[in-house]
């Protein structure tokens, strides 16, 4: 069996690199067939602008979509761009420029203006383990999926305990799993400091160690044909995606 889908996640920092990015990954990880890509504040390059750069390296694009960002009576990001099929609406973090405008919508409230105004487009949502009580997050899953979200990008998770266990508290959903490589301190202090992870007391902050946590829950999602998304943080694409391809075969 195998994956039923493989993305990776390539941050927007300008057009030339991204799309040295996907080049990089359509010629060293053929196994992806997604690519997906965040709206972050610092750049100036919109994720839906960026999915337009990438498509011609890898047709099956998902933009990220903030809800705070987007105003009520403006359009929808992406709604009619051609070759855009897939968004992930996620709530977004305040800006550290307050002067920038916000709004105050949920997540929730984007997703149902998706399902309304581009019906055509599959939505999904996210999902934090980490984030606060797991029935807190659960019942925002419920609210998500009853406005319309299709599936859920997780957290990167760098515990197969508890990756196990969310797996059971999303039986029967259509999940992307979140991987992402922790390299040295300075790496793992980021993920504790702003994300909120809580690393297993065995965790390796190594490459190797890395690569094959990922490639074991690549391969036992290969068993039930699941989805995953590869975050490649502080570390070259040719570093870490490479050594997974042994693990899809």
């Amino acid at each position: 069996m195998s994956l039923a889908r493989l993305s990776v996640e390539l941050v927007p920092r300008t057009p030339e690199d991204l799309i040295n990015e996907a080049r990089t990954v359509k010629t060293l990880f053929p196994a992806a067939d997604t690519l997906n890509i965040p709206d972050l504040m610092r750049f100036p390059l919109r994720s839906w602008d960026a999915a337009k750069l990438a498509q011609p390296y890898c047709k099956r694009v998902i933009a990220h979509v903030r809800a705070i960002d987007i105003a009520p009576d403006a359009p929808l990001p992406g709604a009619n761009q051609p070759g855009l099929e897939e968004v992930l609406v996620v709530h977004g973090d305040l800006p550290a420029d307050l002067s920038r405008r916000t709004y105050p919508n949920s997540s929730e409230s984007v997703i149902r203006r998706y399902r309304r105004e581009a019906p055509h487009l599959r939505v999904y949502a996210a999902f934090d383990p980490y984030r606060r009580a797991p029935w807190q997050e659960l019942e925002d899953v419920a609210r998500k999926k009853d406005a319309g979200a299709e599936g859920f990008f997780t957290q990167p998770v760098f515990d197969f305990k508890l990756f196990d266990l969310c797996r059971e508290w999303l039986k029967n959903e259509t999940v992307f799993w979140g991987l992402s490589p922790v390299i040295g301190p300075r790496s793992r202090s980021y993920w504790e400091t702003t994300n909120h992870i809580v690393f297993p007391h065995d965790f390796d902050p190594t490459l190797e160690a890395n690569v094959a946590f990922a490639g074991r829950v690549l391969r036992e999602l290969s068993h039930t044909q699941g989805n995953a998304y590869l975050m490649p943080v502080r570390i070259k694409l040719e570093q870490y995606l490479p050594p997974l391809l042994a693990w899809l075969d």
